[in-house]
């Protein structure tokens, strides 16, 4: 970045957003499938960063935070998986997936938690209790 800012005499705040647009862009076109990689990266890496973070924390609260988004990314991925066919065809959904992720993704928005609590939360609890009473 020192070398970017000394070259073109540009902050390099200017090569972050420029780096910004072109992966925005390059989800939003998905040449290739390249948006589906980009969004499943950036859906990994922000929380996994976040993760390792947290592992070396004595403090619990950030860790049920970021396991909450790991159900929830692990149970949209798996939705994802079987309804893929119909989800190709609705437009931008790279790209809403990606701002949705990166909702979900960062800590101090705490949108996991709020798709547990209004989604992922009564569905498990539902499929819980149907399991439960087949066993019985």
């Amino acid at each position: 970045m020192n070398e970017f800012e000394s070259q073109t005499g540009l902050p390099r705040s200017y090569a972050v957003i420029g780096f910004a647009g072109v992966y925005f862009v390059l989800v939003f076109l998905n040449i290739g499938g390249i948006g589906q990689l980009l969004t499943n990266i950036a859906g990994f890496l922000i929380p996994g960063y976040y993760s390792i973070v947290a592992l070396k924390t004595v403090n619990k609260d950030d860790d049920t935070q970021l396991l909450t988004y790991w159900v929830v990314f692990a149970f949209l991925s798996v939705i994802e998986f079987w309804s893929s066919a119909i989800l190709y065809w609705v437009p931008f959904y790279f790209l809403f997936k990606l701002v949705f992720l990166l909702y979900i993704g960062t800590p101090s928005t705490g949108g996991a938690q709020l798709v547990y609590d209004h989604l992922v939360g009564p569905v498990s609890d539902v499929l819980i209790d149907t399991a439960a009473k087949k066993l019985d």
